[in-house]
């Protein structure tokens, strides 16, 4: 191969992670443990994780132990109305790759689109848009967004059917399943 050609290829584009200052990272972590196992799924949760940076709407409930990226917080937006089980998972980044850039100049790497609703023990990968009235099952990993109004199971979680309107504490069971549409593999 010659030097010209080698030149002409495409270099990826990797974009490096900004410094995490110590103090703010330690705060940062404090605050991630009171957050995590702190009382108050929809009231102190929710406030000690917008303190580190998370954005968060309005109604929003997280169970208990819930990671929620650790070291670039302000890289996670949750929308109005969200539910997260326990023991979820966000990762928001990997090492040496920074999310993409917003139409605001901010860094967004997940997003959860309102009235989501996310299943205990789900695992979210970086770069990933959790559409508006989506569920994620228990124990699903989502590597890839998910459309809005669709139920995705599994690993990698996978579209199982689509839902007729979003699965909300004011919906009851009977109602969702009523409307719930299977997709056939």
């Amino acid at each position: 191969m010659t030097q010209s050609t080698e030149e002409n290829q495409a270099i990826p584009d990797v974009r490096e992670l900004p410094p995490d200052p110590f103090f703010r990272g330690l705060l940062n972590r404090i605050l991630h443990l009171g957050a995590r196992f702190g009382p108050g799924s929809g009231a102190m949760r929710v406030r000690l994780h917008r303190w580190r940076g998370v954005k968060i709407g309005q109604e929003v409930h997280i169970g208990t132990d819930v990671l929620l990226e650790t070291a670039y917080p302000q890289w996670v937006s949750i929308g109005n109305r969200v539910q997260i089980g326990l023991r979820c998972t966000i990762i928001a980044h990997l090492h040496g790759l920074a999310p993409r850039k917003t139409e605001h100049g901010g860094h967004v790497s997940v997003r959860i689109e309102d009235d989501a609703n996310i299943g205990a023990g789900v695992i979210i990968l970086p770069n990933v848009t959790i559409g508006h009235g989506a569920v994620v099952t228990a124990g699903s990993v989502v590597s890839r967004s998910v459309a809005p109004l669709h139920m995705v199971q599994g690993n990698p979680a996978r579209p199982i059917a689509k839902c007729g309107i979003p699965l909300t504490w004011d919906t009851t069971l009977k109602e969702f399943f009523s409307k719930l549409e299977p997709i056939e593999r």
